[in-house]
């Protein structure tokens, strides 16, 4: 089983010719309300991936809350853990331009109020994959990363949005997935300096002897850990909308080792599952299914071994 504690957010999302610098204002011809938050989010594409997921976070008593929920209901994810606040539901500002580039701004909303006593004791056995990220309160997340790690479960933190993590904390994690910019940050909170993100996430792993997987947008991902290091590609596809690839590939990844996968074919799956996340429009919307993930496996070569684990 996966067990999710992060957030859930509505996503507006806006198409525009060019991303805004600071000062700028520029128009768009419309807006979509898409069901977003990276916990919801990885909850949605675990599912989809073809796992049995438990989601924690809160919404609020507004009319966003039933929409945010409505994807996840739909694919079974168990909603017992989601529980309604007076704050309102999170909500992002994403524009999007032409070439599937975005930014993303976040009104946390009634996700500041998640807490990991939401979450009960007898779910975090070694059973359990255990998926967090950085968009509810970090002192929560440390919390349950704790008491997971003295039950035994799996646990999985995809440093996004990018901040400070604990070195204790980076040393309970089986799994730590960061993009570049992340990767430099979380390494840079170490003490570990270094511009290049593959530097970061090598010398992160062998800090805190825990794996840590970096993705490189199209040129795929990279994984260094006790057991080895390991390359993988991405899929040739020209990108819609890339708001959601990460949390596709961390579903994805999951999922994979929720199913009892070893690393490599879990990053394969990983990164074909993030790909095909760029090619529609929104968030959840993109989220792809077990079966079309199966269905373009065969168009990325397997992962590479590479030196220096």
């Amino acid at each position: 089983m996966i067990l999710v504690f992060g957030s859930i957010n509505i996503d507006m999302v806006v198409p525009v010719a060019n991303l805004p610098r600071a000062g700028e204002t520029v128009l768009g011809p419309s807006y979509r309300l898409v069901p977003g938050g990276k916990g919801a989010n990885q909850a949605l594409a675990a599912a989809r991936a073809g796992s049995r997921v438990r989601l924690f976070g809160r919404v609020g008593r507004d009319g966003f809350a039933d929409l945010a929920l409505e994807d996840l209901k739909r694919a079974d994810v168990d909603l017992g853990g989601v529980t309604r606040d007076e704050a309102p539901t999170g909500c992002a500002l994403i524009p999007v331009e032409r070439s599937g580039q975005n930014l993303i701004i976040v009104a946390s909303g009634a996700n500041v109020a998640a807490l990991e006593s939401q979450v009960p004791d007898d779910l975090l056995g070694e059973a359990t994959v255990l998926v967090l990220q950085m968009e509810v309160p970090t002192a929560e997340s440390w919390a349950l990363v704790a008491r997971a790690r003295k039950r035994g479960a799996r646990i999985l933190l995809n440093a996004a949005p990018a901040g400070p993590i604990p070195e204790k904390v980076l040393a309970q994690l089986d799994w730590l997935v960061a993009n570049e910019h992340e990767a430099v940050t979380v390494a840079g909170r170490l003490g570990l300096r270094h511009d290049d993100p593959r530097a970061a996430a090598r010398a992160v792993a062998s800090t805190c002897a825990t794996t840590v997987i970096v993705t490189l947008g199209g040129s795929g991902a990279m994984a260094f850990g006790p057991g080895g290091a390991w390359r993988i590609g991405a899929l040739r596809l020209k990108p819609v909308d890339t708001t959601a690839a990460g949390d596709a590939f961390v579903g994805a990844f999951a999922a994979a080792m929720d199913a009892g996968a070893d690393l490599p074919p879990a990053l394969h799956r990983a990164s074909v599952a993030g790909g095909l996340a760029c090619l529609t429009e929104g968030a959840q919307p993109s989220l792809p299914a077990k079966a079309a993930i199966d269905a373009r496996l065969g168009e990325l070569a397997p992962p590479q071994a590479i030196g220096g684990g």
